[in-house]
Formats: structure tokens, sequence, C-alpha cells
């Protein structure tokens, strides 16, 4: 196993896990994930008057034209009477969107536990099963933000499906910056956990590669220490002039055995 591609995973693990977390993290906090524009078709001239627009978070809406222009509301408080929004659709989508809040926030969480972990796991690479536990939880974090993305894409189709087509007024949306940084956090971290889990299959390896064969292992001769068939066999390393090794009966007592089992230097 080269040690140039482990440190290589380690960085790039490190640098996409970095990346990720901030993505979703700068996603979630801003309220640039929907931009949406309505007004009515002038039939004299065939030019358009908007009437509303706002841009959408999680958690604000945000109105830049139309009667609430440069107000900005919590989510939870947008239908309240004296906000004025052009038509019912409108207030839907915004109220349907809540609904894929919680999973971001879950996503946020666990890229940040993935995040730390990984840290650790690569501060004490000897701990390897750190990278694999990072790497679970950087794909888990993944999964959880496609799941919320796919709830907020499919509540506003649904309710741009059912508006009803009238001539004299138009619709547009868009999905802004915020919900393109979502969406690559999303690549960013299942790529990380890709490769911690790869890290991990490396390093095991490594270990098995490096891990003495249980030949060179002396027996357990006797039961009272734990530590008893800990030691390498006498046999399989070189010894130093006049120094012996007292060999153990297994009909020793415990006192004794105890004894015999220091080295003693003539």
């Amino acid at each position: 196993m080269s040690s140039f591609s482990t440190r290589a995973l380690t960085l790039l693990s490190s640098v996409f896990g970095a990346c990720g977390l901030l993505l979703v993290g700068v996603a979630v906090s801003t309220d640039y994930w929907l931009l949406m524009e309505e007004g009515i078709i002038l039939q004299q001239n065939q030019t358009t008057e908007v009437k509303m627009a706002l841009h959408s978070g999680l958690w604000r809406v945000c109105f830049v034209a139309g009667p609430e222009k440069g107000r900005c509301v919590a989510a939870e408080y947008f239908i309240e009477p004296e906000i004025e929004i052009t038509t019912e659709n409108t207030a839907n989508i915004l109220k349907m969107v809540r609904t894929a809040t919680p999973f971001p926030m879950v996503s946020l969480l666990f890229v940040f536990t993935a995040f730390v972990i990984s840290n650790i796991g690569h501060i004490r690479p000897q701990r390897t099963i750190l990278a694999f536990v990072s790497g679970i939880f950087f794909i888990l974090s993944g999964l959880s933000l496609v799941v919320g993305l796919v709830l907020y894409i499919s509540s506003i189709n649904d309710e741009v499906m059912n508006r009803p087509r009238e001539p004299e007024q138009f619709f547009h949306y868009r999905y802004g910056w915020s919900f393109a940084f979502a969406a690559s956090s999303f690549l960013l971290k299942e790529g990380a956990g890709v490769m911690s889990v790869y890290l991990f299959m490396k390093r095991y390896a490594e270990e098995e590669l490096y891990r003495p064969h249980p030949a060179l292992y002396r027996p357990r001769m006797s039961d009272c220490s734990d530590y008893s068939g800990q030691f390498l066999h006498p046999d399989s390393f070189p010894l130093r002039k006049k120094q012996k090794v007292y060999v153990i009966d297994k009909e020793m007592d415990c006192e004794t055995s105890r004894r015999a089992l220091h080295l003693r230097t003539l």
C-alpha cells in the first residue's frame, strides 16, 4: 500500500468534508433558496408589470417588489393578514416548502459530527475505525440533504401544476444560489464519505500487513496472569549474551511462575 495514496485520501477527505460543511451551513442560513415573481401582462403593448417579487429561504421571506417591498418576515409568520401576497398559490408554495426544512438541519448536524470525527481520526490514525464512522456520517448527511431537496422541489412543482392558467397574469420562479450551494454540498459530502470509507480499508489492510504472525507469540504457559501469552517467542529475536530465559512448567504454582517470568542477567 502506498503511503502517498493514504496521505492523498486523508487530505482530500478533509477538504471535501470542510467544503461540504461550509456550503450546507451557508445554504441553511441564507434566504436565496427560491426566487418568485408575479404580475400582470399589459395587453396594450404586451409588457409586464411586476406586482410582487420575493426571495425565500428556510427561515425568512424577503420582498423585493410590491406592497411589502424591503420587508423580511420569519417564515412561520408570512401568512399573517398584514402580509399581502398576490395569489393563494404563492402563499401555499411558501407554506409547503417548510416541510423540507428539518432535513437540511439534520444534514448539517451529521456533517459537523462527521467532520469532527474525521479530524480526530487523522490526528490519531491508529484508531482506524474513526475513518469508517466519519464516512458513514458523511454519507448519511448527504442522503438526508438530498431527501430535503427532493421534498423542496416536489412541493413547489405540485403547487405550480395546480396554479390556474390566466392569460393576463404571469408567474416565474427559479432556484437561487443557496439551493445551488446545498446541491453542491451533497456531492462533496458523498465524495468525502466514500473517500473516508476507502481510507479505512487501506489503513486496515496496512495494519494486517504489518501485524506479527501468530507463530511469533509464545503459547500461554500459565493461567496466573493475563499477560503470560503476550510476549514474543524468544526464538523469534536474538538474545543478548549472558541472558537466559527460564521456561515455565505448566505444573508450577502461580507464585513460582510469576518469579520465573523475569529475565535475569548473569
